[in-house]
């Protein structure tokens, strides 16, 4: 008996997981197909445990055999929708739903966009015609400031046409008592305005003369060139430390000199102190000159800052850069420097 109860068991679990197989399939069937295949797809599972059963376990076909006619009503029914089925015609109706909406959508769109257009349409030729009669508005109003101008010069023409030959009548009335006067008042004002023309002209030259000369005073020859003026002042600078170390040996040269002098006894006869003192004057004499140098160097060094090196303080025409870089400090071009 135990065996039986558990043959007996063994198709029924069967039975369930067959069924149960089956009951997916009609998720996966269109909303649309007749009843009557869900009818059929639901049978068919049906039978498959029978079939499956082996024929010794008479319990089981037993119970197989009650079970399949209990089934049978469902043929005449319709089968009622399943979840995934109602879930599935939710979907296409939420859908279709969807795209109604969409279709009114487009079709308010459109509906507004063609009024805007048309709007837009009469705005411009509403624009348009504002335009054209406010450009008509003007035509009209030029033409008839213009006709008044015309007027007014036909006008003008007119009275200066009648004070000419009033004017002429004056003059043929008095020609043969003003012509000599005339003639001699125009040949005064003649020379006056040549002479005052003259003197306008002098008067010119001069000032261009002065502006020129101006110009040249405080004119920057090479101020564009930067690069010419840093290597103007590097030599410069080099030229300074230079001449300071000179000054600096010729004053301790002097000083050792004039040490000398005192400490040792010289004899005047041969003259040996006064050629002491010469060397001694000649090398302070020196180092004044190089005081000067120095402060030439510095006055360079002050018109490179304001880029004012390299004019001529005679001529004040540019010096030439050849020599501005073989003589340092430099401030007088050639041919002034010849004339001096």
């Amino acid at each position: 008996m135990p065996s039986t109860a558990a043959s007996a068991k063994k198709p029924a679990a069967k039975k369930t997981v067959a069924a149960k197989a089956p009951a997916k399939a009609p998720a996966k069937v269109p909303a649309k197909k007749p009843a009557a295949k869900k009818t059929v797809a639901a049978k068919a599972p049906a039978k498959k445990p029978a079939v499956k059963a082996p024929a010794k376990k008479a319990v089981a076909a037993k119970s197989v055999a009650a079970k399949a006619p209990a089934k049978k009503p469902a043929t005449k029914k319709p089968v009622a929708p399943t979840a995934a089925q109602k879930a599935l015609a939710k979907q296409k109706a939420a859908a279709a739903k969807a795209r109604a909406a969409a279709a009114a959508k487009a079709v308010k769109e459109r509906e507004l966009k063609a009024r805007a257009t048309a709007k837009q349409k009469a705005a411009d030729a509403k624009a348009r015609a504002t335009a054209a009669a406010k450009a008509k508005k003007e035509r009209e109003l030029k033409a008839r400031v213009a006709a008044k101008e015309r007027e007014v010069q036909r006008k003008a023409r007119e009275k200066a046409a009648a004070e000419a030959k009033k004017h002429r009548e004056i003059e043929a009335k008095h020609k043969a008592i003003e012509a000599e006067k005339a003639r001699k008042l125009r040949e005064i004002e003649r020379r006056n305005h040549e002479e005052l023309k003259r003197q306008e002209r002098r008067d010119a030259e001069e000032r261009r003369r002065l502006e020129a000369l101006e110009r040249k005073m405080h004119s920057k020859p090479y101020g564009n060139d930067t690069a010419f003026l840093e290597e103007l002042r590097t030599l410069l600078l080099e030229t300074l430390e230079v001449t300071k170390v000179d000054i600096a040996v010729m004053e301790s040269e002097a000083d050792e000199m004039l040490v000398d002098r005192e400490r040792l006894e010289y004899d005047d006869e041969d003259g040996s102190s006064v050629a002491s003192d010469i060397d001694r004057d000649q090398k302070k004499d020196l180092a004044a000159l190089l005081r000067l140098k120095v402060d030439e160097i510095e006055v360079a060094l002050a018109r490179i800052d304001d880029g004012s090196y390299g004019r001529c303080d005679e001529c004040y025409e540019p010096i030439s850069k050849a020599r501005l870089l073989a003589q340092l400090p430099v401030f007088m071009c050639v041919s002034c420097r010849a004339s001096v």
